[in-house]
């Protein structure tokens, strides 16, 4: 007897969503760190320049203030994204993810034909394909070792590291780890594949405390499906025991899992939100004219019947987090110097020259041009009675040079007050071409000393 299809029962087309999701990360990882304005990256934590560079703007180590900005947002991000649509992260966006069914449905399958079908995760491979394998492992080290190189081009520029590359002794620690990571990528994917999600990853732990009933997850419509597992979790049988229940007992959604789980036992730690279940289990129960039994939904929308809440304490508590920490780090980001200075004395606090006429400070200035342009840079002393002595004439600094200048004040002593040993001083240090926009104001102060030493 035929059934009559409801046209508005549509099946679900989340792996197609997915695919094309995981193919527009890959070309942004793959691109990102070409984009460059002036030499600056958009995003670049370099370990051998000592240098962050952050939406086209470098800065020097002694201004990576801002990397706590940027672990907070990474933290309030993942909870923010965890409490909103649960595992989204794991099922959409994880290179673990990706890098499985790169490996698995388009190497193995797809091209090898090692597996029958993609919709089939829990059956080993075909007897006899021991060289297909093979290729297949070959295969994903070659692409194990670009994405090796990609993730290392967040931490060395890629026009380094091409140069890099052709001298494998100066170089070899960067060697090293592109090895080591290619060969862990390979031993991932092609021998832990999904127990990495399940008994490695931790977010994996964390992701319980964050839900809520308001939270999206993979769910199986026990009430118009049937119950397959008890309370204790023990199966009561493939097919639910009532004929007045919609599920059909094919388990294709327990094929197509690939963590191997069953979402007809309700919510699990193994579960990546994938929906393939979903995928899986829409078009035959499009053939019976009902609605898919298994949707990306929250409990309390599912169980209750009630709308789910997206704004709520939680969400919004951890949105205006957010938000303050991405202000703060565009206001930090803002205040970057064009140039650092930092001033350090000997142990030796003054000398007494010319008989007692002159007091001299030593000062040990570190000069660093933080700007993509070469400038010449001088100083300035604050206070009236103070003179530089050295260096007389101004310096150049080209684009991320650093200078250490050992810098003499004089002064005279009848200028101080009896009391006062001691004289708080302020430094101005600028680029000569751009002083409005390159200059720097740092406190030192300068010495003097008793009027019983000098008298």
């Amino acid at each position: 007897m035929a059934c009559n299809i409801d046209p508005a029962i549509q099946p679900t087309e989340y792996r197609k969503k997915r695919y094309m999701t995981f193919g527009i990360i890959s070309v942004i990882s793959l691109l990102l760190p070409f984009i460059t304005i002036e030499g600056k990256h958009l995003f670049l934590l370099s370990f051998d320049r000592k240098q962050l560079h952050l939406f086209f703007t470098t800065f020097d180590m002694q201004e990576l203030y801002l990397m706590p900005f940027l672990l907070i947002l990474l933290f309030l991000s993942i909870f923010f994204l965890t409490t909103l649509g649960g595992r989204v992260w794991c099922g959409w966006a994880c290179p673990q993810t990706i890098f499985r069914i790169i490996y698995r449905d388009l190497i193995e399958t797809t091209l090898l034909g090692i597996h029958k079908s993609i919709k089939n995760k829990q059956k080993e491979a075909e007897k006899g394909s021991g060289f297909k394998k093979v290729i297949a492992i070959l295969i994903w080290t070659v692409l194990s070792f670009l994405a090796a190189s990609n993730f290392l081009w967040y931490f060395i520029p890629p026009e380094d590291f091409f140069q890099y590359l052709k001298d494998p002794v100066e170089n070899s620690v960067m060697y090293s780890f592109l090895i080591g990571v290619t060969l862990f990528l390979v031993y991932d994917i092609v021998s832990l594949k999904e127990n990495f999600c399940i008994y490695i990853c931790p977010y994996a732990r964390v992701q319980s405390v964050l839900f809520d009933e308001n939270t999206l997850q993979t769910i199986y419509d026990e009430k118009r499906g049937g119950q397959i597992y008890d309370e204790k979790g023990t199966k009561l049988g493939s097919k639910p025991a009532l004929a007045s229940d919609d599920c059909t007992g094919c388990e294709a959604c327990v094929r197509v899992c690939p963590t191997h789980i069953d979402i007809r036992k309700g919510m699990q730690l193994e579960c990546i939100n994938c929906l393939e279940c979903s995928d899986a289990c829409a078009p035959i129960m499009q053939k019976l004219g009902k609605q898919n039994l298994i949707s990306w939904t929250s409990s309390n929308a599912m169980e209750k019947g009630l709308k789910t809440q997206y704004f709520r304490f939680r969400t919004i508590a951890y949105g205006v987090a957010l938000t303050l920490a991405l202000i703060g780090l565009f206001v930090m980001g803002s205040k970057k110097e064009h140039m650092l200075l930092n001033i350090n004395r000997p142990s030796q606090l003054y000398k007494i020259l010319d008989d007692g006429k002159t007091v001299e400070n030593a000062y040990t200035f570190l000069f660093q041009n933080t700007d993509s342009k070469d400038h010449e840079y001088y100083f300035e002393v604050s206070h009236k009675d103070i003179t530089i002595d050295r260096p007389s004439e101004p310096f150049l600094l080209k684009a991320g040079e650093k200078v250490k200048k050992i810098v003499l004040l004089n002064s005279v002593p009848k200028t101080i007050k009896e009391e006062g040993e001691a004289l708080s001083v302020e430094i101005k240090a600028f680029a000569l071409d751009e002083k409005e926009r390159i200059v720097v104001l740092r406190k030192t102060v300068f010495f003097f000393p008793k009027k019983a030493d000098y008298q």
